[in-house]
């Protein structure tokens, strides 16, 4: 492209797709990719999913408009080539950063995103609502276009909008994006119809084919409309399984290549004038464009940044500290090779949960049951009732999906199954989709559920061998977040029963979860800074709740803050406070610190906590403020240091 404009820069919406040539367009795509490469490079960022659809993206906003028509992107991560056609490409290189683009759709960027869609599988169901909302307010001439992955297709709802759109037989498009992969390689029995399909090819030529040569049919009327139907079905049952859609009332259309943009826009075309629902099936290939990433599609689809110089990858460097996530799967290794019953499900996020080595060396024990989280959590309590002990481990975001078999199949049942929470509390970059935020208000809600957290990383792995041994449901709450070592002699973890780290009289800070070498921090400064002797209890359990020892503190301590990374209402420090209640005390020294009645978005996890006062210094002026109002330290304007203390607490 030596001496040639850029034509990305000039892309200021997709109307400006409308003039350019063909050759144009390709040269367009390799832009696309060349700025996709660039700014994940400098940044760790979804990538291979991206790569792959670019040429699809760009075939969807030449023959629609979506300033009118409808489209969902499902998973959203796969967004970056849509910004860059939408009046983005200039910030792009903002993505994932505090006050920059999100890396998934946000309405509040741009006209051209409907949903945040951050979990997959609802991109049909929000879609076909689009479509059915308004036609009801006198639209019907807008298009509705939902894409989804086909790691993504077997989640449970993606069939009952199938189920609802062929029965309403509405106008309607389905892509179908097939690469074979979700984040790691797609597993199940639709995945193998998916492959049927590939293999299959053909069926297009032959519909051509069929048209071609019906004029010379020897026959007229019904009984040659049959023939020539059942000749279609005939081909289509044989060479792969379209027909399953075809019977569910969708027109299926495909396989096509998604790489070739004169053959997506003459599909597109062609189903943009069709009637009622469509599925079309499209093949890409994961990390398209850029040989490393097509090699490894698992590797590259959110990879650390990295350098390339002459087709080599030379990764930056990048934080090798070990993280909680190492340590929960290394107890679930540990676990599964103590005890023969001990199985652990995940969702399509073995990489993710660290689970590889797990796979590899227990294959009976280890299930990937795909992006189907209701599923894994119904599967795991049958497991359960059989007598294996069941380990879900699944993101705190992600078990949200699976709540009412949570309540129905597991506590009601009173079945051991235990919950690994990965990624509780903010999560970073990922941002409002993907925080963990609602887990512990949500689980100690049920009865016969145990809710635990570890303080740091000698509380992991016991709390599993607890787990595993319990009678009951346990569930375990984790950061994305790299481990801590509290120096001490640990204590063991027993059901119901806190650990005190420090004990004083001044105030206590009681902190659940891996707030609690932040607390020690934050005592440690309360006592050099202001005088304060402050304890801290490490909590362990939300529940049942160690109501000896933290009351006790809500006695005799001058104050008590709770600390939590969960949202407030129905969190931790509820959980305190109802005791307190219950225990006919005085609670007007008591305080919570956690998550905001708010959505965090996306930014670094340290910033992210920095902003709702759960780093040092928010805790540190809470607790400062507190005290202040209670007449233990003197008001002051300004810290240590030029610190600045309100005259509230931070949090309700």
């Amino acid at each position: 492209m030596s001496g040639t404009a850029a034509i990305l820069p000039r892309i200021g919406s997709p109307a400006d797709l409308k003039g350019l040539s063909e050759m144009e367009l390709e040269r367009l795509a390799r832009e696309m990719r060349a700025e996709l490469i660039r700014v994940v490079g400098q940044r760790p960022a979804h990538f291979a999913s991206n790569l792959g659809v670019v040429e699809l993206c760009l075939a969807l906003h030449l023959t629609f408009d979506f300033s009118q028509d409808r489209i969902i992107w499902d998973t959203g991560h796969q967004i970056y080539p849509h910004k860059l056609l939408t009046g983005r490409a200039d910030r792009l290189h903002t993505i994932r950063t505090k006050g920059g683009l999100m890396g998934y759709p946000n309405p509040a960027e741009s006209e051209y995103d409907l949903f945040m869609t951050g979990h997959a599988g609802c991109a049909p169901s929000t879609a076909f609502g689009l479509k059915v909302g308004d036609d009801l307010m006198g639209r019907p001439e807008r298009h509705a276009v939902a894409v989804i992955g086909d790691g993504a297709f077997p989640s449970g709802i993606v069939f009952e909008a199938l189920n609802n759109c062929g029965g309403l037989d509405k106008k309607f498009l389905i892509i179908l994006n097939d690469n074979k992969m979700s984040i790691c390689p797609r597993v199940g029995g639709l995945g193998y119809y998916l492959d049927r399909a590939r293999m299959g090819n053909t069926y297009p030529g032959v519909n051509n084919w069929v048209k071609k040569v019906l004029p010379s049919i020897p026959l007229v009327g019904h009984s040659a409309e049959q023939l020539l139907q059942q000749f279609k079905d005939a081909v289509k049952a044989s060479m792969h399984g379209g027909m399953i859609f075809e019977e569910m009332g969708l027109t299926y259309l495909g396989p096509i290549d998604g790489h070739d943009l004169r053959t997506l826009v003459h599909y597109l075309e062609k189903v943009k004038a069709m009637e009622g629902p469509v599925l079309l099936h499209v093949l890409t290939d994961k990390g398209r464009g850029f040989p490393p990433a097509e090699a490894d599609p698992v590797k590259f689809h959110a990879p650390a940044p990295f350098l390339l110089e002459r087709d080599a990858i030379i990764p930056l460097k990048t934080s090798s500290s070990k993280a909680y996530t190492d340590a929960a799967s290394e107890a679930v290794f540990d676990a599964l090779k103590r005890d023969k019953t001990a199985v652990v499900i995940t969702a399509a996020m073995c990489e993710g949960n660290k689970l590889q080595k797990v796979r590899e060396t227990f294959p009976n024990q280890f299930f990937d049951v795909g992006i189907c989280e209701e599923h894994a959590v119904a599967f795991a309590a049958g497991m359960a009732k059989a007598g294996a002990r069941p380990i879900v481990d699944i993101y705190s975001t992600f078990l949200q999906r699976a709540y009412d078999q949570i309540f129905q199949e597991v506590s009601l049942q009173d079945l051991p199954v235990v919950f690994l929470l990965d990624r509780a509390g903010v999560v970073g970059a990922d941002g409002p989709t993907h925080h963990g935020t609602y887990d512990i208000a949500s689980l100690r809600v049920f009865p016969n559920m145990v809710l635990m957290a570890p303080g740091d990383e000698r509380d992991l792995a016991p709390m599993l061998e607890f787990a595993l041994k319990h009678t009951s449901s346990c569930a375990i709450r984790y950061p994305r977040a790299g481990l801590e070592t509290i120096e001490r002699d640990a204590a063991p973890i027993e059901l119901g029963q806190a650990e005190v780290l420090e004990w004083e009289t001044d105030g206590m800070l009681v902190a659940f979860g891996a707030m609690a070498g932040t607390c020690l921090r934050v005592a440690e400064r309360l006592k050099q800074r202001h005088g304060l002797n402050v304890g801290v209890i490490n909590a362990r359990f939300a529940k049942p709740l160690d109501q000896r020892t933290i009351l006790k503190a809500v006695e005799e301590c001058g104050f008590v803050l709770t600390v939590e990374e969960g949202c407030l209402m129905g969190g931790f420090g509820s959980a305190v406070l109802e005791a307190a209640n219950e225990a006919g005390l005085n609670t007007n020294h008591v305080r919570r610190v956690g998550l905001p009645d708010r959505f965090v978005m996306h930014a670094e996890r340290d910033e992210q906590l920095a902003e709702v006062g759960l780093d040092v210094d928010g805790i540190t002026e809470s607790a400062l403020a507190l005290a202040q109002r209670l007449s233990l330290v003197p008001t002051t304007t300004g810290g240590a240091n030029g610190d600045h203390w309100e005259s509230t607490p931070i949090s309700a």
